[in-house]
């Protein structure tokens, strides 16, 4: 079992944006997350790898409090976020996910213009004082989706309108839009063609240098091409973490070597 380092001496690194300390989930009765410790780290991009149900996508929404909205959902144990508790009762969520972006399975523009699926959030954070304040948002944000060039002309049209590969850029620009600190991406191309899909890991390369992205997937070739930190769970259970290339080339776990191997999966 992973064995993290301890949670006073971690948060005060520059570089963890999230400590995770015995994190345990429960659904009604049912465990779903079991002990979880992980550090992640701050403009890096760390993948949750593992089968089915393994509980990735479980604890990746831990992490912005996505559970909260599940009434049978329980979370145990001790999450930070800049050394910050994100299960303070003082902490709002709305706030909170404002600060931790999310980018979904299946691209959900909202039924608006490609600017106001953009535009939504900054307004809803007062973060533009006026309309030449937001143009400025609007476009910054859709060039860091890397899709400003494809949509610049046509910023009235229904974002429903976009291809699959760009539906899911917006996506991405619309969650960076609010200036959050952390992205967090729950199987972000598995609804997309080969040529979406290198788009967006294309694009996920270039988000690290201003962002910590965690991304949740089920192919171990994505993991490997877009991340720096690898976590593997498996049964609710964080079996192994630690750089990329070490998970991959030369795993510490049996069960991790049986998922990469594919003998488990």
């Amino acid at each position: 079992m992973y064995d993290a380092p301890n949670l006073e001496r971690t948060v005060a690194q520059d570089d963890i944006k999230f400590a995770a300390r015995k994190v345990q989930v429960y659904y009604g009765d049912t465990h779903a997350i079991k002990d979880v410790d992980v550090d992640i780290e701050d403009k890096t991009v760390t993948a949750f790898i593992g089968p089915s149900g393994c509980g990735k996508s479980t604890f990746l929404r831990c992490l912005n409090r996505m559970n909260d909205t599940i009434d049978v959902c329980r979370v145990e144990g001790d999450i930070h976020l800049d050394g910050e508790d994100i299960y303070d009762k003082r902490v709002d969520p709305v706030q909170l996910r404002a600060k931790v972006g999310m980018v979904f399975q299946k691209p959900n523009p909202f039924p608006k213009s490609i600017y106001d699926n953009v535009a939504y959030g900054p307004k809803i954070h007062g973060m533009a004082k006026n309309k030449a304040q937001l143009d400025e948002i609007v476009e910054k944000a859709l060039r860091r989706g890397a899709i400003w060039d494809e949509v610049k002309d046509r910023l009235d049209a229904p974002g429903t309108g976009l291809s699959g590969g760009q539906q899911q850029r917006l996506c991405i620009a619309r969650a960076v839009a609010t200036e959050p600190e952390v992205l967090l991406m729950d199987e972000p191309c598995s609804a997309l063609d080969p040529i979406a899909t290198a788009q967006v890991e294309e694009l996920i390369d270039e988000l690290r240098q201003d962002y910590s992205v965690v991304i949740v997937t089920h192919s171990m070739q994505q993991a490997a091409r877009v991340s720096q930190k690898t976590a593997f769970f498996h049964l609710g259970n964080l079996v192994e973490f630690g750089e990329t290339g070490q998970i991959f080339q030369n795993p510490q776990d049996e069960r991790t070597q049986n998922y990469i191997t594919g003998r488990i999966g």
